[in-house]
């Protein structure tokens, strides 16, 4: 979501770096991600590209910033490639107009990652934040959804909270990488948030949001809580910053001179006329 963070990942060898509208709860403290507007999104962008350039940058389009009409997604998805730094753009759902809007802008020359099972920018319709295609019915709508967003022009699908044998029979129905969070181990490609796998935030409302198949590979916040109660605690004490980190001394002679001056100033502002 930053720049420090797209250094990070561009060092470590991340293949797609998705610039998500999970900023908002992550980084931004909203309870969902709909309140994300577009140009809270976009200034993220830019700052990622400017941090990633061997990734694909892929930019999430925020809710209501592409269903108004085909036009409005491409002139946002416009904004996102030429202004945002980035390379793909990814949109939320597979219903018969979102399906359309792909077409469209694959068709004026934008690519597009889908995205389908549970999608965050509609989880009130669908009943909260719950697992998709748990039922055979289900499932198999998640299948001809995959197979629909194919049709209509994406390089690839995120797959959300499907259980695994289903992400694997979608998987092996379509010929486009599917990228699997919450879809077991036979997706093409795996995402999680930045945040959630470095353990990175250790506070009521992350731990509220942070997913139960998510795996933290490092515990990054106790870190920084720790470094930052260490700090406080030295700046109240005075052993920071010490003669170590206070490296900038005086021109030879000049303390003395200065010293001097100081001196002659007490005493000249003392004096009566």
């Amino acid at each position: 979501y930053d720049f420090p963070s797209a250094v990070h990942v561009d060092l470590a060898g991340i293949d797609v770096v998705l610039v998500g509208d999970s900023v908002g709860m992550v980084v931004l403290g909203y309870e969902t991600t709909l309140p994300v507007s577009f140009e809270e999104i976009l200034h993220h962008c830019r700052a990622v590209s400017r941090g990633s350039k061997r990734p694909l940058l892929v930019g999430d389009m925020p809710f209501g910033t592409y269903e108004i009409s085909e036009q409005q997604a491409l002139h946002n998805a416009y904004r996102l490639i030429k202004e945002g730094g980035m390379e793909a753009i990814k949109l939320e759902g597979a219903d018969t107009q979102r399906l359309k809007t792909m077409e469209t802008l694959v068709k004026g020359g934008v690519a597009v990652m889908g995205h389908i099972g549970l999608t965050p920018q509609s989880y009130s319709t669908l009943g909260g934040f719950r697992a998709q295609g748990r039922k055979a019915a289900q499932a198999v709508e998640l299948i001809e959804k995959a197979k629909a967003v194919e049709e209509a022009g994406a390089f690839a699908v995120v797959v959300e909270c499907v259980p695994e044998q289903v992400a694997q029979e979608l998987t092996n129905a379509i010929s486009i990488p599917t990228i699997g969070i919450g879809a077991g181990g036979h997706t093409s490609g795996q995402v999680l948030v930045y945040h959630d796998l470095l353990g990175m935030m250790q506070h009521p409302h992350h731990a509220k949001v942070s997913p139960k198949f998510c795996k933290q590979y490092s515990s990054v916040g106790v870190s920084i809580n720790e470094a930052l109660k260490q700090y406080v605690a030295e700046v109240r004490s005075r052993e920071f910053p010490g003669a170590q980190f206070s490296p900038y001394k005086m021109a030879k002679g000049e303390l003395e001179q200065f010293k001097a001056e100081v001196a002659k100033a007490e005493v000249h502002k003392g004096a009566a006329f």
